[in-house]
């Protein structure tokens, strides 16, 4: 059972989808039941359905990685939850909040598939369950911090909500923004006084691959003098279309969303573990 299969936007959209297709206290109540919450939201008429729903919600984050049997097995309270509100999804809908839930899963890793006529909607990871991308934005959210790298947070909180709203011209070029700021503050971090010297982008991931430092490894093609390596291609698929890399379908920027995530999580690590 993983502890954080979904991240916070992730169940906030679909508490958000639940409120916006719920239509009876009997469906609530059968869906608070299920998630082991009967003594904590009342099933009586008199704490109307939007309240039950903003009462579940809170829970929901509260106690996100709480265990429950389930028919499925024992899951998070988190993974129990999106799953009820997965199963009330439909592959017509042209639904705002329904939209919200797909983007948040896509983010995550995660599609809904619809099955034939009356088959209900099923979860599937779309990603190999070792990359885990929840806990990766956790990971990397929370090195940010101790590091106080504040510049590539706020740019990665950007690009997340952009790409919620699904501007991804924006998400794109924060996303770019991000690692770009990632890099200038890992080289700040570990020289800051030769960093002071170099101005920011190529320059300063030059410098973490000097022989004085060594933390990009040219033997592994992380970093190479010709350009023709893992970083700088990297930068260049974020680049696509110069500065503003244009529009972008949803797939292709939910990728960069992904690989981001991985790429700043590897290297965060490195950092916090003193090595290269």
């Amino acid at each position: 059972m993983k502890e954080r299969p979904f991240t916070r936007p992730t169940i906030v959209a679909a508490n958000e989808f639940l409120a916006d297709v719920i239509r009876t206290h009997t469906q609530i109540n059968k869906i608070v039941l299920r998630l082991s919450l009967e003594d904590e939201i009342p099933a009586d008429t008199a704490f109307g359905i939007e309240k039950k729903c903003d009462h579940l919600g809170r829970l929901l984050l509260e106690r996100s990685s709480d265990p429950i049997e389930t028919l499925d097995g024992t899951l998070t309270l988190a993974e129990a939850f999106v799953r009820e509100a997965v199963g009330l999804t439909n592959e017509h809908s042209s639904s705002e909040r329904q939209r919200d839930l797909l983007r948040g899963l896509a983010r995550d890793g995660y599609v809904v598939s619809w099955g034939e006529w009356r088959q209900p909607p099923k979860l599937r990871a779309a990603l190999p369950e070792e990359i885990d991308l929840p806990a990766a934005d956790d990971e990397v959210r929370g090195l940010l911090k101790t590091f106080g790298f504040s510049v590539p947070l706020r740019h990665l909180d950007l690009a997340i909500e952009a790409h919620t709203r699904g501007d991804w011209e924006a998400a794109n070029a924060q996303l770019r923004a991000s690692l770009e700021g990632l890099f200038n503050d890992i080289a700040r971090h570990i020289d800051p006084a030769r960093a002071s010297t170099l101005q920011n982008g190529v320059n300063l991931r030059q410098m973490l691959a000097s022989d004085a430092i060594e933390f990009l490894a040219i033997n592994r093609k992380e970093w190479s003098v010709d350009g023709k390596n893992y970083i700088e291609g990297l930068f260049k698929m974020l680049h696509t279309d110069g500065a503003h890399p244009g529009l972008s379908d949803e797939d292709h920027c939910t990728f960069r969303l992904h690989i981001v995530l991985v790429t700043a999580r590897t290297f965060l690590r490195r950092l916090h573990q003193g090595r290269p």
